[in-house]
């Protein structure tokens, strides 16, 4: 019994070292979203130079993939339920828009379902996009999404 109890220590904590959980990997998706650098680079309809975002490979590589963040609704047309809504890692107050946090902390998300607007922090899932074009659009983008029970 003895070796029994010491086994299912050893592949517990083999597999709690090798496994990130959930909650890791959602914070990870933010974190990773931050290793970004900017450039300056000249607009011509604007008639001034723009910041334009330098993806790091890291970032590269989840472009296109399934990726499950934990983060915050912030509506952009009232405290309804939205299929199109800015998603940020930080509350309303502190986000973006109305905070001190930069561009990298939010995304565009593109749901396949209605979500509920919601004061605490949801998680959701979807296709993660990349932009480093269009001035008008975040540079984050995710589709597909839904609602992480």
């Amino acid at each position: 019994m003895k070796n029994y109890f010491i086994a299912f220590i050893a592949v517990f904590a083999l597999t709690a070292t090798i496994a990130p959980t959930a909650q890791a990997q959602q914070d990870n998706v933010w974190k990773t979203l931050q290793k970004i650098t900017f450039k300056k680079k000249y607009d011509e309809m604007l008639g001034f130079k723009v910041d334009v975002p330098v993806f790091s490979e890291e970032i590269k590589k989840m472009e296109g993939k399934i990726v499950t963040v934990k983060g915050y609704v912030i509506p952009v047309e009232g405290y309804k339920s939205h299929k199109e809504f800015v998603f940020s890692a930080f509350p309303y107050n502190m986000c973006f828009f109305c905070g001190g946090a930069g561009p990298e902390t939010v995304m565009e998300v593109f749901a396949k379902e209605p979500i509920k607007y919601s004061a605490e922090a949801i998680t959701i899932k979807g296709k993660l996009e990349l932009n480093d074009s269009d001035i008008n659009r975040l540079i984050y983008i995710i589709k597909d999404v839904e609602l992480v029970k």
